[in-house]
């Protein structure tokens, strides 16, 4: 890989392909019928993913959504109403030493998973690609929308993450249908809320439209069983139970057909300007599906690549970046990040365009380039800080794991100018 500003990435240890596709690693919780409930759970999930296209079109046209708004209504039921205003935040009790066991829990996941100069994220893990994209503000937008990054039509570069769940590189079709995109805004003005990139905004969203987890002390009990690889105990058992949150999400999660076809979601809220919170979204204005080689025989281990790469050596991809207002602090709650906002309340407005240029994405360098960034959602223009207990969780928990990956892989923190080329 070069650059145009003289190779400012060193190369670091970058011979271990830590991004190869292997089995998920067995249950490993002491007990032999625990670890045999557990990976019976997963080896189901599994062969349901070889026939889950032959219904899912039909599933989310009819059931998905009135399934969504029901669960979402009794998520609400077991809710107190706490009387907060819009944008306004309340630390949960203990808040600080949950993100302490959470940050514990990824980084000895992480020791066991990988070795040093061939260590990968905690979350999000597996690189489907990086690519390079711009970011387009659409002119005329309404006044509520034009604060931050969307004062103003302008277009920025920018280098885009696709990714699988996480925390293992599993085969396309072993993974729990779940994908993730993280867009790096570069030539952004401004200060920054974290001093370590001067001129980045980033951006998240993952194809459900809620997170895993409604806040970091259910982020810490999942990652408890993450670290023995039982995650579906935390969603099934008999002292807290969140049954409701695997059902919304598994509403969402499917055999994906191709990371430029799905929709993705911020989960959490962000500043809209002073006093205004606000999701945003990504959705995928190409119409076309990929077809799934093999179904229901084994695809390719990297087939969701493999979709990414034709597509974009015969056209460009656009998304349709939309934002969506809190206007009820309760029924689109700020620290609860495990329930829907209802479109009933707010509808998502259009605001930008994300565009994919056609190219040429996955040679080793630029595939290695991935390993060398660092998003974090607190490299952000204080207009857009991110809200919510699992937001404010993310600035210290991706800080520690990006410096504990670039450690072990001897590749310092790097801030990219999108003027980056590769051999």
């Amino acid at each position: 890989m070069r650059s145009t500003a003289s190779n400012p990435v060193p190369n670091g240890k970058t011979g271990i392909n830590s991004n190869a596709s292997r089995p998920q690693p067995k249950a490993n919780t002491g007990s032999a019928f625990l670890n045999w409930v557990a990976d019976t759970s997963t080896a189901l999930v599994h062969l349901e993913r070889r026939f889950d296209p032959l219904f899912r079109s039909a599933f989310d046209a009819v059931l998905r959504d009135p399934l969504a708004r029901l669960t979402t209504a009794l998520m609400n039921m077991q809710r107190p109403n706490e009387g907060l205003k819009i944008a306004e935040e309340r630390p949960i009790p203990d808040e600080e030493a949950y993100v302490d066991a959470i940050i514990d829990s990824f980084q000895k996941q992480m020791k066991l998973l990988w070795k040093p100069g061939g260590f990968e994220r905690g979350g999000n893990t597996k690189t489907h690609g990086i690519v390079r994209a711009e970011f387009t503000v659409h002119d005329n937008l309404p006044a509520q929308f034009r604060h931050g990054i969307y004062a103003e039509p302008k277009t920025y570069r920018s280098w885009i993450r696709f990714s699988g769940p996480g925390p293992y590189v599993t085969p396309d079709i072993d993974d729990v249908g779940f994908m993730s995109i993280s867009v790096k805004l570069m030539g952004v003005p401004g200060p920054k809320l974290m001093d370590e990139e001067k001129f980045t905004q980033d951006m998240f969203g993952v194809s459900p439209p809620t997170f895993v987890t409604p806040d970091v002390n259910a982020n810490a009990q999942l990652q408890v069983e993450s670290l023995k690889n039982t995650q579906i105990f935390y969603f099934v058992n008999f002292r807290r139970s969140h049954i409701l949150d695997l059902i919304m999400q598994a509403l969402w999660i499917k055999t994906q057909s191709s990371p430029f076809e799905a929709p993705y979601f911020s989960c959490v809220p962000y500043l809209l300007g002073e006093g205004q919170a606000m999701q945003y979204s990504f959705w995928p204005k190409r119409k076309k599906r990929t077809r799934i080689p093999r179904l229901p025989f084994r695809p390719p281990d990297d087939y969701l690549r493999d979709a990414m790469v034709s597509t974009l050596a015969q056209e460009d991809m656009e998304f349709d970046v939309r934002l969506q207002l809190q206007t009820d602090p309760h029924l689109m709650p700020i620290e609860n990040n495990g329930v829907l906002w209802p479109e009933k309340l707010s509808p998502r407005v259009s605001v930008a365009t994300l565009r994919i240029p056609k190219q040429t994405f996955n040679s080793p360098a630029q595939m290695n380039f991935a390993k060398r960034l660092s998003y974090n959602p607190w490299h952000c223009i204080p207009e857009h800080r991110p809200l919510g207990n699992q937001s404010r969780a993310r600035k210290r928990m991706y800080f520690l794991l990006s410096q504990l990956r670039h450690n072990m892989n001897e590749v310092p923190h790097y801030e990219p100018t999108g003027d980056e080329t590769f051999e």
